[in-house]
Protein backbone atom coordinates (compact mmCIF):
# COMPACT_ATOMS: atom_id res chain seq x y z
CA UNK A 1 0.00 0.00 0.00
CA UNK A 2 1.58 3.24 -0.94
CA UNK A 3 1.69 6.06 1.63
CA UNK A 4 2.63 9.29 0.74
CA UNK A 5 3.50 12.16 2.75
CA UNK A 6 1.80 15.07 4.22
CA UNK A 7 2.36 18.20 3.09
CA UNK A 8 4.33 19.22 5.99
CA UNK A 9 7.28 16.31 4.61
CA UNK A 10 6.09 13.95 7.51
CA UNK A 11 5.91 10.39 6.08
CA UNK A 12 3.11 8.10 7.48
CA UNK A 13 5.43 4.82 6.54
CA UNK A 14 7.96 6.60 8.78
CA UNK A 15 5.38 7.39 11.62
CA UNK A 16 4.31 4.29 11.52
CA UNK A 17 6.60 1.41 10.59
CA UNK A 18 7.36 1.21 14.39
CA UNK A 19 3.69 0.11 15.13
CA UNK A 20 4.15 -2.54 12.47
CA UNK A 21 6.76 -4.52 13.35
CA UNK A 22 5.92 -3.98 16.63
CA UNK A 23 2.10 -5.65 16.08
CA UNK A 24 -0.07 -6.17 18.86
CA UNK A 25 -0.74 -9.61 20.83
CA UNK A 26 -3.33 -12.08 19.19
CA UNK A 27 -6.17 -13.50 21.52
CA UNK A 28 -5.65 -16.75 22.55
CA UNK A 29 -1.77 -16.67 23.75
CA UNK A 30 -0.64 -19.61 25.51
CA UNK A 31 -1.80 -20.07 28.60
CA UNK A 32 0.82 -21.25 31.37
CA UNK A 33 -0.12 -23.90 34.12
CA UNK A 34 0.02 -27.34 35.70
CA UNK A 35 -2.81 -28.84 32.49
CA UNK A 36 -2.93 -29.15 28.85
CA UNK A 37 -4.15 -26.02 27.19
CA UNK A 38 -7.21 -26.92 26.32
CA UNK A 39 -8.12 -26.39 22.03
CA UNK A 40 -11.18 -24.12 21.44
CA UNK A 41 -13.09 -27.08 20.47
CA UNK A 42 -12.66 -28.86 24.09
CA UNK A 43 -13.84 -25.58 26.13
CA UNK A 44 -17.26 -26.64 28.12
CA UNK A 45 -19.57 -24.28 30.25
CA UNK A 46 -21.90 -27.35 30.63
CA UNK A 47 -23.48 -26.89 34.02
CA UNK A 48 -21.92 -23.69 34.38
CA UNK A 49 -23.77 -19.90 35.12
CA UNK A 50 -22.04 -17.48 33.80
CA UNK A 51 -22.64 -13.54 34.57
CA UNK A 52 -22.11 -10.78 31.94
CA UNK A 53 -22.35 -7.02 33.44
CA UNK A 54 -22.32 -4.54 30.81
CA UNK A 55 -21.77 -1.17 31.78
CA UNK A 56 -24.01 -0.03 29.03
CA UNK A 57 -24.72 -1.58 25.53
CA UNK A 58 -26.15 1.74 23.35
CA UNK A 59 -22.69 1.74 21.92
CA UNK A 60 -21.48 -0.09 19.22
CA UNK A 61 -18.86 -2.06 21.02
CA UNK A 62 -20.84 -2.32 23.98
CA UNK A 63 -23.48 -3.96 22.90
CA UNK A 64 -21.36 -6.41 20.46
CA UNK A 65 -19.42 -7.03 23.17
CA UNK A 66 -22.50 -8.44 25.04
CA UNK A 67 -24.11 -10.18 22.74
CA UNK A 68 -21.21 -11.98 21.57
CA UNK A 69 -21.16 -13.61 25.59
CA UNK A 70 -24.20 -14.32 25.80
CA UNK A 71 -24.04 -16.40 22.29
CA UNK A 72 -20.51 -17.99 23.76
CA UNK A 73 -21.65 -18.99 27.17
CA UNK A 74 -24.69 -20.73 25.54
CA UNK A 75 -22.77 -22.28 22.26
CA UNK A 76 -19.98 -23.95 25.27
CA UNK A 77 -23.53 -25.43 26.94
CA UNK A 78 -23.66 -22.70 30.05
CA UNK A 79 -26.47 -20.30 31.31
CA UNK A 80 -25.85 -16.65 30.92
CA UNK A 81 -27.04 -14.04 33.81
CA UNK A 82 -26.82 -11.08 31.62
CA UNK A 83 -27.63 -7.72 32.78
CA UNK A 84 -27.21 -4.32 31.42
CA UNK A 85 -26.90 -0.92 33.46
CA UNK A 86 -27.88 1.95 30.82
CA UNK A 87 -25.33 3.51 31.67
CA UNK A 88 -26.04 4.20 35.43
CA UNK A 89 -23.73 3.44 37.60
CA UNK A 90 -26.30 3.10 40.60
CA UNK A 91 -27.80 0.26 38.73
CA UNK A 92 -24.33 -0.92 37.71
CA UNK A 93 -23.55 -1.21 41.22
CA UNK A 94 -26.86 -2.67 42.53
CA UNK A 95 -26.93 -5.37 39.73
CA UNK A 96 -23.40 -6.33 40.50
CA UNK A 97 -24.56 -6.79 44.66
CA UNK A 98 -27.27 -9.19 42.52
CA UNK A 99 -25.14 -10.96 40.97
CA UNK A 100 -22.67 -11.55 43.76
CA UNK A 101 -25.54 -12.38 45.85
CA UNK A 102 -26.31 -15.18 43.09
CA UNK A 103 -23.15 -16.96 43.42
CA UNK A 104 -22.37 -17.51 39.77
CA UNK A 105 -19.34 -19.99 38.64
CA UNK A 106 -18.04 -16.72 37.01
CA UNK A 107 -18.66 -13.08 37.15
CA UNK A 108 -17.31 -10.81 33.61
CA UNK A 109 -17.94 -7.20 33.86
CA UNK A 110 -17.80 -5.20 30.56
CA UNK A 111 -16.43 -1.83 31.05
CA UNK A 112 -17.15 0.54 33.73
CA UNK A 113 -15.12 3.54 35.78
CA UNK A 114 -12.86 1.95 38.02
CA UNK A 115 -13.54 4.04 40.76
CA UNK A 116 -17.28 2.76 40.84
CA UNK A 117 -17.19 -1.03 40.11
CA UNK A 118 -13.84 -1.77 41.71
CA UNK A 119 -15.11 -2.22 45.29
CA UNK A 120 -17.89 -4.28 44.08
CA UNK A 121 -15.01 -6.69 41.77
CA UNK A 122 -13.43 -7.10 45.25
CA UNK A 123 -16.51 -8.09 46.75
CA UNK A 124 -17.32 -10.96 44.37
CA UNK A 125 -13.71 -12.60 44.45
CA UNK A 126 -13.62 -11.90 48.21
CA UNK A 127 -16.74 -14.29 47.90
CA UNK A 128 -15.08 -16.29 46.03
CA UNK A 129 -16.61 -15.86 42.42
CA UNK A 130 -13.98 -15.29 39.60
CA UNK A 131 -14.32 -12.23 38.37
CA UNK A 132 -12.55 -11.37 34.48
CA UNK A 133 -13.25 -8.41 32.56
CA UNK A 134 -13.24 -6.61 29.39
CA UNK A 135 -11.68 -3.36 29.04
CA UNK A 136 -11.50 -2.77 33.11
CA UNK A 137 -7.73 -2.11 34.08
CA UNK A 138 -8.54 -3.99 38.11
CA UNK A 139 -6.46 -5.44 40.32
CA UNK A 140 -9.17 -7.56 41.11
CA UNK A 141 -9.54 -9.04 38.01
CA UNK A 142 -8.07 -12.24 36.65
CA UNK A 143 -8.05 -11.76 33.41
CA UNK A 144 -8.66 -8.69 31.76
CA UNK A 145 -9.73 -9.15 27.35
CA UNK A 146 -9.22 -6.21 25.80
CA UNK A 147 -7.57 -4.62 22.50
CA UNK A 148 -3.84 -3.64 22.89
CA UNK A 149 -4.93 0.38 24.12
CA UNK A 150 -0.99 1.15 24.12
CA UNK A 151 -0.44 0.48 20.73
CA UNK A 152 -3.97 2.18 19.63
CA UNK A 153 -3.31 5.52 21.55
CA UNK A 154 0.19 5.53 19.77
CA UNK A 155 -0.50 4.28 16.39
CA UNK A 156 -3.91 6.66 16.27
CA UNK A 157 -1.45 9.72 17.67
CA UNK A 158 1.17 9.23 15.13
CA UNK A 159 -1.32 9.45 12.43
CA UNK A 160 -3.03 12.40 13.73
CA UNK A 161 0.18 13.73 13.89
CA UNK A 162 1.47 12.50 10.59
CA UNK A 163 -1.71 14.17 9.00
CA UNK A 164 -1.26 17.59 10.14
CA UNK A 165 2.37 18.00 9.34
CA UNK A 166 3.74 18.25 12.50
CA UNK A 167 2.56 21.55 13.56
CA UNK A 168 -0.84 22.98 14.31
CA UNK A 169 -3.97 22.68 17.33
CA UNK A 170 -5.71 20.06 17.95
CA UNK A 171 -8.75 20.02 20.31
CA UNK A 172 -9.26 16.63 22.48
CA UNK A 173 -12.45 15.24 24.14
CA UNK A 174 -11.62 14.08 27.65
CA UNK A 175 -14.13 13.33 29.21
CA UNK A 176 -13.79 9.71 30.94
CA UNK A 177 -10.14 9.28 32.26
CA UNK A 178 -11.95 7.41 35.13
CA UNK A 179 -12.19 4.31 31.77
CA UNK A 180 -9.20 2.74 31.59
CA UNK A 181 -8.79 2.75 27.97
CA UNK A 182 -9.53 5.82 27.32
CA UNK A 183 -7.20 6.95 30.15
CA UNK A 184 -3.90 5.04 28.19
CA UNK A 185 -5.20 6.42 24.79
CA UNK A 186 -5.08 10.06 25.85
CA UNK A 187 -1.62 9.38 27.54
CA UNK A 188 -0.17 8.00 24.45
CA UNK A 189 -1.65 11.00 22.46
CA UNK A 190 0.07 12.85 25.02
CA UNK A 191 3.57 10.92 25.25
CA UNK A 192 3.67 11.60 20.84
CA UNK A 193 2.60 15.22 21.27
CA UNK A 194 5.32 15.87 23.47
CA UNK A 195 7.98 14.99 20.57
CA UNK A 196 6.10 17.55 17.97
CA UNK A 197 6.52 20.82 19.74
CA UNK A 198 4.79 22.56 17.28
CA UNK A 199 1.73 20.52 17.98
CA UNK A 200 -0.29 22.23 20.70
CA UNK A 201 -3.40 20.56 22.43
CA UNK A 202 -6.39 23.39 23.07
CA UNK A 203 -7.03 24.04 26.34
CA UNK A 204 -9.33 23.70 28.46
CA UNK A 205 -9.85 19.89 26.88
CA UNK A 206 -13.33 19.35 25.94
CA UNK A 207 -15.32 16.78 28.33
CA UNK A 208 -17.58 14.31 26.13
CA UNK A 209 -21.01 13.14 27.65
CA UNK A 210 -22.86 9.85 27.94
CA UNK A 211 -25.58 10.41 26.88
CA UNK A 212 -26.48 12.57 23.76
CA UNK A 213 -22.91 12.10 22.77
CA UNK A 214 -23.29 13.30 19.19
CA UNK A 215 -25.15 16.16 20.02
CA UNK A 216 -23.01 17.35 22.78
CA UNK A 217 -20.21 17.29 20.77
CA UNK A 218 -21.77 18.55 17.57
CA UNK A 219 -22.46 21.56 19.99
CA UNK A 220 -19.16 21.82 22.04
CA UNK A 221 -16.99 21.85 18.10
CA UNK A 222 -19.21 24.65 16.92
CA UNK A 223 -18.64 26.81 19.64
CA UNK A 224 -15.15 26.28 19.09
CA UNK A 225 -15.17 26.82 15.76
CA UNK A 226 -16.69 30.14 16.30
CA UNK A 227 -13.68 30.73 18.47
CA UNK A 228 -11.53 30.14 15.97
CA UNK A 229 -12.96 30.87 12.89
CA UNK A 230 -9.67 31.37 10.55
CA UNK A 231 -9.45 28.43 7.82
CA UNK A 232 -5.68 26.90 9.87
CA UNK A 233 -6.48 27.28 13.68
CA UNK A 234 -7.30 24.12 14.29
CA UNK A 235 -5.60 21.06 12.46
CA UNK A 236 -7.37 18.42 14.24
CA UNK A 237 -10.07 17.00 16.63
CA UNK A 238 -9.24 14.09 19.14
CA UNK A 239 -11.36 11.61 20.78
CA UNK A 240 -10.75 8.21 23.01
CA UNK A 241 -13.75 6.93 21.63
CA UNK A 242 -15.83 7.57 17.93
CA UNK A 243 -19.12 8.70 18.97
CA UNK A 244 -17.85 12.54 19.92
CA UNK A 245 -15.98 12.02 16.84
CA UNK A 246 -18.89 11.56 14.70
CA UNK A 247 -20.45 14.52 16.49
CA UNK A 248 -17.10 16.42 16.13
CA UNK A 249 -17.55 15.07 12.16
CA UNK A 250 -21.06 16.40 11.43
CA UNK A 251 -20.22 19.78 13.29
CA UNK A 252 -17.13 20.10 10.98
CA UNK A 253 -19.41 19.36 8.00
CA UNK A 254 -21.90 21.93 8.98
CA UNK A 255 -19.79 24.61 9.05
CA UNK A 256 -18.31 23.98 5.88
CA UNK A 257 -14.71 23.19 7.88
CA UNK A 258 -13.74 19.98 6.24
CA UNK A 259 -9.92 21.06 6.46
CA UNK A 260 -10.12 20.26 9.73
CA UNK A 261 -9.64 16.15 10.73
CA UNK A 262 -10.94 13.81 13.37
CA UNK A 263 -9.71 11.13 15.04
CA UNK A 264 -11.41 8.55 16.94
CA UNK A 265 -11.40 4.87 18.49
CA UNK A 266 -13.68 1.74 18.06
CA UNK A 267 -15.02 1.31 14.39
CA UNK A 268 -18.51 2.45 14.73
CA UNK A 269 -19.89 1.51 11.12
CA UNK A 270 -21.41 4.96 10.88
CA UNK A 271 -17.82 6.38 11.38
CA UNK A 272 -16.02 4.01 8.81
CA UNK A 273 -18.55 4.84 6.37
CA UNK A 274 -17.47 8.70 6.96
CA UNK A 275 -13.79 7.66 6.61
CA UNK A 276 -14.34 6.17 3.13
CA UNK A 277 -16.32 9.29 2.52
CA UNK A 278 -12.87 11.69 0.59
CA UNK A 279 -15.25 14.61 1.20
CA UNK A 280 -15.69 14.41 4.77
CA UNK A 281 -13.60 15.54 7.46
CA UNK A 282 -13.46 12.06 9.04
CA UNK A 283 -9.51 11.45 8.97
CA UNK A 284 -8.80 8.05 10.99
CA UNK A 285 -10.49 5.44 13.48
CA UNK A 286 -8.86 2.56 15.07
CA UNK A 287 -11.79 -0.47 14.76
CA UNK A 288 -11.58 -2.86 17.47
CA UNK A 289 -13.18 -6.56 17.39
CA UNK A 290 -15.52 -6.33 20.07
CA UNK A 291 -17.52 -9.64 19.50
CA UNK A 292 -13.93 -11.55 19.27
CA UNK A 293 -13.32 -9.55 22.60
CA UNK A 294 -16.47 -10.81 23.92
CA UNK A 295 -16.28 -14.29 23.21
CA UNK A 296 -12.59 -14.17 23.54
CA UNK A 297 -13.43 -13.29 27.30
CA UNK A 298 -15.96 -15.92 27.79
CA UNK A 299 -13.60 -18.58 26.47
CA UNK A 300 -11.00 -17.25 28.69
CA UNK A 301 -13.57 -18.13 31.20
CA UNK A 302 -14.34 -21.46 30.40
CA UNK A 303 -10.39 -22.39 30.47
CA UNK A 304 -10.12 -20.91 34.22
CA UNK A 305 -12.70 -23.12 35.12
CA UNK A 306 -11.05 -25.96 33.34
CA UNK A 307 -7.96 -25.32 35.42
CA UNK A 308 -5.88 -23.50 33.50
CA UNK A 309 -3.97 -20.18 34.39
CA UNK A 310 -4.97 -17.09 32.68
CA UNK A 311 -2.10 -14.31 31.40
CA UNK A 312 -2.79 -10.60 33.11
CA UNK A 313 -4.64 -9.60 30.04
CA UNK A 314 -5.57 -10.97 26.71
CA UNK A 315 -5.47 -8.88 23.83
CA UNK A 316 -7.35 -8.77 20.63
CA UNK A 317 -5.69 -7.24 17.71
CA UNK A 318 -7.29 -4.14 16.17
CA UNK A 319 -6.76 -2.46 12.94
CA UNK A 320 -6.07 1.28 12.10
CA UNK A 321 -8.64 2.81 9.33
CA UNK A 322 -7.66 5.58 7.73
CA UNK A 323 -8.45 7.60 4.11
CA UNK A 324 -6.25 5.08 2.11
CA UNK A 325 -7.16 2.00 3.75
CA UNK A 326 -10.85 1.55 5.00
CA UNK A 327 -12.03 -0.10 2.16
CA UNK A 328 -9.85 -2.92 3.06
CA UNK A 329 -10.23 -2.67 6.76
CA UNK A 330 -13.94 -2.73 6.54
CA UNK A 331 -13.55 -5.77 4.53
CA UNK A 332 -11.50 -7.84 7.22
CA UNK A 333 -14.15 -6.91 9.87
CA UNK A 334 -17.04 -8.04 7.70
CA UNK A 335 -19.05 -4.96 7.99
CA UNK A 336 -17.79 -2.97 4.75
Amino acid sequence: MSIEKSEGGLGRRDLLKLSAAAGVAVAGASLIGNKPVLAADELSLKGKRIAISATGTDHFFDLQAYNAQIEEVKRLGGEPIAVDAGRNDGKLVSQLQTLIAQKPDAIVQILGTLSVIDPWLKKARDAGIPVLTVDVGSTNSINNTTSDNWGIGKDLALQLVSDIGGEGNIVVFNGFYGVTPCAIRYDQLVNVVKYFPKVKILQPELRDVIPNTVQDAFTQITAILNKYPEKGSIKAIWSAWDIPQLGATQALTAAGRTEIRTYGVDGSPEVLQLIADPNSPAGADVAQQPAEIGRTAIRNVAKLLAGQTLPRETYVPALLANKTNVGEITKKLGIG
